[in-house]
């Protein structure tokens, strides 16, 4: 472990990222600075939080006389790397690191990391169950990330036989020079682009998973995604890969057929589990298992315990959740779909008619593909929040001799509900998946999705 005694950190951002670090760089003796952009009453709880903890905090702005004497500076995942104070920072030579970063140069066990612009945390659940029932007790699996705790603060309790099963976003990525063991890139769409600003600075940002590789380390790429498929030249390792259709035998990786889930690999076959056992919805979830088990595969866990990961999961929270049948109407939160390309995937999983809730801030990501199945697919649209103006023009009216739809405007999140309820009829779906962040209104998706079981729980 790195000799943190009076070495002087700076944090920028006191969110669950920032907040775990500081904690964990306190514990080991060094100065830590924790820096947000908010000011002291916001912070409350934050502060509270971290009593106990010897900690400079420097709050209301981002000043560049924060640097003044600092060895290193952490950077948490919502931070844009244009932020003058990091800028000011690379000049002065001042390296830039974030908590992922850290906990994989020290971690003593192995790492399998997960990233795509879709599907990442419901499949990085999964490879979580896989291990789960592949470890051997005492020893433990842990899963973290971007999804639940960072794990960094429980780097000192992980075992060399633990397992640890990493989501990875292209935030923490984009300043990453390290790479896990084994690791996966699901697939890549247009996402983020008010944070990278172009295609290929996301594509860059999200490659860094595997880039960093040696050559006894293992990636996992989607043969079916174009972008995935293309990272391929780029793999140092062992290719692993997986996708729906058969592979040529020159290709180790799982796929389906005739109702069963295969693992191929040197041209033998396996069958790891049919399709029957998989109790999510949609195709897209189909490729999060296929991806998963191609995961498990490569990182050595038994088709038995592969099996044991897959039956019973009903996904994560926020994901294609179900939330209550009211008035014979299923209400479904996908608060987690903050892109018009996984909106578009929620909405090829349900065969009802949709009452669609979209809103929040937008991305900068196009919206026509989504505004064409929309005019084919959904019957009623309910638009909020700061992109409800740009998403209407984007949906328009239907044309004379297409199919009908309607579409409602409102401002908060809590009147779409209502407008919702208004118009939605027995055996119809109504579906949150906003197409958008939620930084408009909420803290972040997960708030969202509460705020949207709660408010959709109250309808009389």
């Amino acid at each position: 472990m790195k000799n943190w005694q009076n070495l002087r950190a700076l944090v920028i951002g006191a969110a669950r990222q920032g907040l775990a670090l500081s904690r964990y760089l306190a514990r080991r003796g060094a100065r830590v600075i924790l820096n947000d952009q908010r000011s002291d009453d916001q912070l409350q709880a934050e502060k509270d939080a971290m009593q106990g903890f010897e900690i400079e905090w420097r709050t209301g702005g981002h000043p560049l006389e924060l640097l003044d004497g600092v060895d290193v500076v952490f950077v948490s995942g919502g931070v844009p790397l244009e932020l003058p104070l990091l800028v000011e920072a690379v000049r002065r030579g001042i390296p830039l690191s974030n908590d992922s970063q850290l906990f994989l140069e020290q971690v003593i066990c192995p790492v399998i990391g997960i990233t795509g612009s879709a599907g990442k945390t419901t499949t990085t659940a999964l490879v979580g169950r896989m291990a789960q029932a592949d470890v051997q007790p005492p020893n433990k699996a842990w899963v973290g990330g971007n999804i639940g705790n960072p794990l960094i603060e429980f780097l000192e309790e992980i075992k060399p036989d633990d397992r640890v099963v990493l989501e990875l976003s292209s935030f923490q990525l984009e300043l990453m020079s390290v790479s896990p063991h084994v690791a996966a890139v699901l697939n890549i769409t247009p996402n983020h682009l008010d944070r990278h600003k172009t295609m290929e600075s996301y594509v860059a940002a999200k490659a860094h998973i595997i880039d960093f590789q040696k050559s006894g380390d293992i990636a996992i790429l989607n043969r079916e995604d174009n972008r995935s498929w293309g990272l391929r030249d780029r793999v140092k390792g062992r290719l692993i890969t997986f996708g729906v259709e058969r592979p040529s035998q020159k290709l180790d990786g799982t796929f389906l057929e005739e109702g069963q889930i295969y693992w191929q690999c040197n041209g033998d076959l396996v069958i790891l589990l049919t399709a029957s056992e998989i109790l999510l919805r949609g195709e897209h979830n189909l490729l999060n298992v296929l991806a998963a088990c191609a995961i498990a595969m490569a990182a050595g866990f038994s088709p038995d315990s592969i099996r044991e990961g897959v039956r019973g999961f009903r996904g994560v929270a926020h994901r294609l959740e179900h939330v209550r049948t009211w008035r014979g109407v299923e209400w479904y939160n996908d608060s987690i779909a903050t892109a018009p390309e996984r909106v578009r995937a929620a909405l090829r999983a349900f065969n009802e008619p949709i009452v669609l809730l979209l809103g929040g801030r937008d991305k900068h990501l196009p919206w026509d593909e989504l505004a064409a199945d929309i005019r084919r697919r959904v019957d009623h649209v309910v638009v909020f929040g700061e992109a409800a103006e740009k998403i209407q023009q984007a949906i328009g009216t239907p044309s004379f001799g297409e199919r009908p739809f309607t579409i409602t405007r409102c401002d908060r999140l809590e009147e779409a509900i209502q407008a919702a309820a208004d118009v939605a009829e027995a055996g119809d779906v109504v579906l949150l998946s906003p197409g958008c962040t939620s930084f408009d209104a909420f803290k972040d998706f997960e708030e969202r999705g509460e705020v949207y079981r709660l408010w959709v729980n109250r309808l009389p």
